[in-house]
Order: structure tokens, then C-alpha cells, then sequence
């Protein structure tokens, strides 16, 4: 009896230090790919505060970090993080926004395909497509973004707050927003000129 105790404990010690193990081991596999993937990254810096906590004693410091982190090739994400030091608050913001990153649509690989509006709480956002040469018309924040997105023509505005917290969720409800004529034409069923329409000279030659 004392002997089927003792195989059924080793049994399960075994499971449980395999179940460990392959918990490490995809944890490991996790840090090696955001690790590949961070190689070509565009991190930017949006803002540092100070915050305080008030405790038995007095106010315990730390500071708040939100970072941008996009690859210049469509994909963008956001973070924000906490720590009594600012470089480990920048850390949890970077690794937040890494596993938070969307893919977004665009044109010519510059700008947006069309204009769309975002919100979040008080801050409303428009964002404009632009033609070549117009540059990144944004400010603070907003530039932010658009600069690790990898646009490099667009106008934008933003109107109710200048908050960066809700300028940047209002900016990003604005991109999960964009899409592209070929994903508008498959989910109609129907070609990409049919869509976008004949071009002027196109119409002209007609």
C-alpha cells in the first residue's frame, strides 16, 4: 500500500516538473521571438509623469511611462507601464506595446487609404490621407505614431483634450477602423476596380 503511495507521489512530482518544464520552455520560446522581432522595431517615447501613492507614512513615488512601438511597415502598437524607476517603467510600457500591435492598411506604403474619424472618452481624432509631400501633419503624440506606423504622408487633427492617454486610444480606434479596397472587394465578392471606380484618364479615353 505504502509502495502505491509512493509511485502515485513520484508520479505526480514527475508531471509536475514536466508541466514546468514546458512552461519554461514556451516562456523561453516567447522571449526569443519578441526578441527577433524587436530587432527592427521603431521605439518612441511618448511621455514620463510622476505619480505618488499615498501610504501609512508618507507618499511612495514612481513614475508612468506610455511608449510607441511600430515596425515603419504598418503594424503599431501601444503601452503603458509602472515601476519606482523610470527605466523599468519604460521596459513594462515596450513590452506591453509589443504584444499589442495591429496592422494597418497602406497606401503606396505612405499614407491612409481614406479619411476616418476615432474616439476615446473626451479626445475625438480625424485623420486625412495626403498626396506626396505633405508630410506628418500631427502633433505630439499623434506624431508619434504615425512615425513608427511608417507614414509618411498624412493631416490629421485632434479636438475635446489634449490628454496623450486619450489621443492615442482615439487615434488607434480611428486605424482599427481603416481597411484596404482589396479586403473591401473580398468581402463583396467583387474586383478592386470595381471598387475604386475608373481612373480619370481611364474615363477619358472612354
Amino acid at each position: 500500500m505504502a509502495r502505491n503511495e509512493n509511485s502515485a507521489a513520484g508520479g505526480e512530482g514527475e508531471r509536475r516538473n514536466r508541466d514546468r518544464g514546458e512552461r519554461r520552455e514556451r516562456g523561453e520560446n516567447r522571449d526569443r521571438r519578441e526578441e527577433r522581432e524587436g530587432d527592427d522595431l521603431v521605439e518612441k517615447l511618448v511621455g514620463i509623469n510622476r505619480v505618488a501613492k499615498v501610504v501609512k507614512g508618507g507618499r511612495r513615488f514612481g513614475f508612468a511611462a506610455i511608449v510607441v512601438v511600430g515596425d515603419a511597415k504598418g503594424r503599431v502598437g501601444v503601452g503603458s507601464g509602472k515601476a519606482r524607476e523610470v527605466p523599468e517603467a519604460i521596459r513594462k510600457a515596450t513590452d506591453q506595446a509589443k504584444r499589442s500591435m495591429i496592422r494597418v492598411p497602406l497606401r503606396e506604403g505612405r499614407t491612409l487609404h481614406h479619411d476616418v474619424y476615432g474616439h476615446f472618452g473626451a479626445g475625438k481624432v480625424v485623420l486625412r490621407a495626403a498626396p506626396p509631400g505633405t508630410g506628418i501633419i500631427a502633433g505630439g503624440p499623434m506624431r508619434a505614431i504615425f512615425e513608427a506606423l511608417g507614414v509618411a504622408d498624412v493631416v490629421t487633427k485632434s479636438v475635446g483634450t489634449s490628454n496623450p492617454h486619450n489621443m492615442i486610444k482615439a487615434t488607434f480606434d480611428a486605424l482599427a477602423q481603416c481597411v484596404s479596397p482589396r479586403a473591401v472587394a473580398a468581402r463583396r465578392g467583387r474586383r478592386v476596380s470595381d471598387i475604386l471606380g475608373k481612373r480619370e484618364g481611364e474615363k477619358e479615353a472612354a
